[in-house]
C-alpha cells in the first residue's frame, strides 16, 4: 500500500503543479484579454474623434468656401445696381464683366471656343442640325449657350448648332 500512496501522492503533486501552471496560464491570458480590451476601447475613442474633427473641418471648409462665393456674388450685385441706377450703364455694365471674368480666371473658369470647329460630343451639345450648300459635315456654325472648362475638366458643355453638308446628303440619298 505504501506504494499506492506514494504514486497517488505523485499523481496528486503532478496535479496540483499543473493546475498552478494552468491557474498562471489564466491569469496570463485574462491580463492581456484586459490590455488588448484597453487598448481596442482607446482605439475606437481615438476613431471617433477623429470623425468629428474630421466632419468639423469638413464643415469650416464648406462655410469658407460658401462665404467666398457668396462674397463674390454680392460684389456682382452691388455693380449691378450701380449700372442699373447709372444714366450710361455701359460703362458700370463693361466693369461688371470684367469683374466676372476676373472671377472666372481666379477659378480657372474658361470658356470653350466652338463656332467654326468640329463638332465633339465631350464638349459640345447639339440642340439644332442645319443642311447647308457650302459647309463641312459636323462643324458649328451658331453657339446657342456657351461651354466651359474648369481647368482641364468640362464643367457646362456648349449647346450648339451643328451644318450638314446638304449636297452629300442628297448625293448619299441617291446612291
Amino acid at each position: 500500500m505504501s506504494a499506492k500512496k506514494t504514486v497517488a501522492k505523485k499523481k496528486e503533486k503532478n496535479c496540483r503543479k499543473k493546475t498552478v501552471s494552468l491557474e498562471k496560464k489564466i491569469e496570463k491570458l485574462e491580463k492581456e484579454l484586459k490590455e488588448k480590451n484597453d487598448k481596442l476601447l482607446r482605439s475606437y475613442a481615438d476613431l471617433q474623434n477623429l470623425q468629428r474633427r474630421m466632419e468639423k473641418e469638413l464643415m469650416l471648409k464648406e462655410e469658407e468656401t460658401k462665404k467666398k462665393y457668396l462674397s463674390e456674388l454680392l460684389d456682382l450685385n452691388e455693380l449691378l445696381k450701380k449700372a442699373y441706377a447709372d444714366d450710361n450703364p455701359k460703362k458700370g455694365l463693361e466693369l461688371l464683366i470684367n469683374n466676372t471674368e476676373s472671377f472666372f480666371e481666379k477659378e480657372h473658369i474658361k470658356p470653350i471656343d466652338c463656332v467654326g470647329k468640329k463638332f465633339d460630343h465631350n464638349l459640345h451639345h447639339a440642340v439644332a442640325t442645319v443642311e447647308k450648300d457650302d459647309c463641312e459635315d459636323d462643324i458649328i456654325i451658331e453657339e446657342v449657350k456657351k461651354g466651359y472648362m474648369v481647368d482641364d475638366k468640362l464643367f457646362r458643355p456648349a449647346h450648339v448648332v451643328v451644318a450638314k453638308n446638304k449636297k452629300k446628303n442628297v448625293e448619299g440619298g441617291e446612291k
